[in-house]
């Protein structure tokens, strides 16, 4: 692991819950967080008979000499939520930091052909559970100093991602919750950020060695550190990282166009107007994006 020595300043003493940690991106951010002084909670489902992949890794860390403990919950079981919730009140009084990294891609289909219950489990694991998470930690979260939470989600959110639609589909959820729990929360203290990384992990295994070698889980880690630390004031952001690539995605609008009428010949030149990209705006939220084409309307 990269030295965390000047990452110390900004996490010790503070407890994180890393979902999603037994493997992968997870377990790289858990030993990050507690190489950073932070008292770390591993979560992962145990699928297995032997040693369950969170306590192999908190074990190691504890190695290590870090404070680190395992819950085994699967994060879209019935009590999940309240379970971790509990464990986390008992083994360490409370939560500052909240990184929902835990999901599943799903087996790759076409739409046209795709297993509805299959979608469901993929909404259900990477998205439905993840509000119920947070639904049940806020108020952890909001006795800490600094509270902060991390959704951990993709580019398929913002883009879709061709055979996996159901994946694109609950990240793109997954995105409009964390913005408009951003907006919520942004006069209380709590920071809400998203993480869209670019990792090597079994969800990325069939890319090719080649070209994922490129993309250490190790090299997101600091983007999730940042942004979950006290120091971090933004809310609201989407951060891509990968490969020591680091850069903002946004949704924005574009100035458009204000006309009378709309005839069938008028299309081409208002599509033009429209798709103007002078002027690109983002919005803190769906409100405020309405209010400017009021604006936009009342100006003429």
């Amino acid at each position: 692991m990269d030295d965390t020595g000047d990452w110390t300043e900004l996490h010790r003493g503070r407890t994180v819950l890393v979902t999603g940690a037994g493997a992968g991106l997870g377990a790289t951010l858990a030993r990050h967080y507690a190489g950073a002084g932070a008292r770390v909670m591993v979560n992962n489902r145990h699928r297995r008979e032997g040693e369950p992949s969170a306590e192999k890794v908190a074990r190691s860390l504890r190695a290590e000499g870090w404070d680190a403990t395992a819950d085994l919950h699967a994060i879209d079981a019935p009590d999940a939520a309240a379970g971790i919730r509990s464990a986390l009140e008992e083994r360490y009084g409370g939560l500052d930091t909240l990184v929902l990294n835990a999901g599943i891609n799903g087996t790759a289909s076409r739409i046209a052909s795709m297993d509805p219950a299959a979608f469901a489990q993929v909404m259900a694991v990477n998205f439905t559970a993840n509000v119920a998470l947070v639904q049940a930690l806020l108020p952890l979260l909001e006795r800490s100093a600094a509270g902060r939470i991390l959704f951990v989600s993709s580019s398929a959110g913002l883009h879709g991602l061709y055979g996996r639609a159901h994946y694109a589909a609950s990240k793109g959820a997954m995105n409009a919750f964390a913005l408009t729990l951003a907006a919520e929360l942004r006069r209380r203290g709590i920071g809400v950020n998203l993480l869209l990384p670019y990792a090597d992990t079994a969800m990325t295994e069939d890319v090719g060695a080649a070209v994922m070698a490129h993309f250490a889980a190790d090299k997101v880690a600091p983007a999730a550190l940042w942004l979950t630390s006290p120091q971090c004031q933004a809310t609201g952001e989407m951060w891509i990282a990968g490969g020591g690539h680091f850069r903002r995605a946004m949704t924005v609008e574009t100035q458009g166009t204000t006309v009378p009428a709309f005839g069938p010949r008028d299309g081409g030149a208002i599509a033009a107007a429209a798709a103007d990209l002078d002027g690109l705006r983002p919005f803190t939220d769906g409100e405020a994006a309405f209010r400017d084409v009021l604006a936009a309307i009342d100006r003429g």
